[in-house]
């Protein structure tokens, strides 16, 4: 009878696919983040425009109005480059998780192709033990005398 294999890193594999579902978890909420600031820059950019078309169709401004308009173009302007800055390293984020699932799944990958190559051996290996346990049995059988 043939002995089950037993896989001596599982508890590493498993451990392994561990850390790989974490690095996919940390990449989706990355990327979602990235998107929300995405989306952010893209409606401050379209505050942004639809300000400086209101004021273009206005002809005559008083100073006060002036001013008003100017300080919330230059704060739609701030708010635009603090968006990108924030989504530029929002991206970098996302770049370096990736880059940290692909690392975790080769290790994972790795331990799997070795445990399906211990596994083919010892198969071969019991295989190889049995035909022996045949062959001596057979030998046996062979040198007996008939009564």
């Amino acid at each position: 009878m043939a002995r089950p294999f037993v896989f001596k890193l599982e508890k590493v594999l498993e451990f392994r696919t561990q850390l790989e579902d974490q690095a996919k978890l940390a990449l989706s909420k990355a990327l979602q983040d990235m998107q929300e600031q995405a989306a952010r820059v893209e409606r401050l950019e379209k505050d942004l425009a639809s300000c400086l078309e209101e004021m273009s169709r206005i002809k005559q401004m008083t100073q006060p109005e002036l001013w008003l308009w100017s300080g919330w173009r230059n704060r739609l302007e701030l708010d635009k480059k603090q968006a990108q800055a924030k989504l530029a390293g929002l991206e970098r984020l996302v770049e370096e998780r990736r880059r940290d699932l692909v690392a975790k799944a080769k290790d994972r990958k790795l331990l799997e192709k070795l445990r399906a190559k211990q596994a083919v051996r010892h198969g071969q290996e019991e295989q190889r033990k049995e035909q022996s346990a045949f062959d001596e049995t057979a030998t046996l059988r062979f040198g007996r005398a008939p009564y």
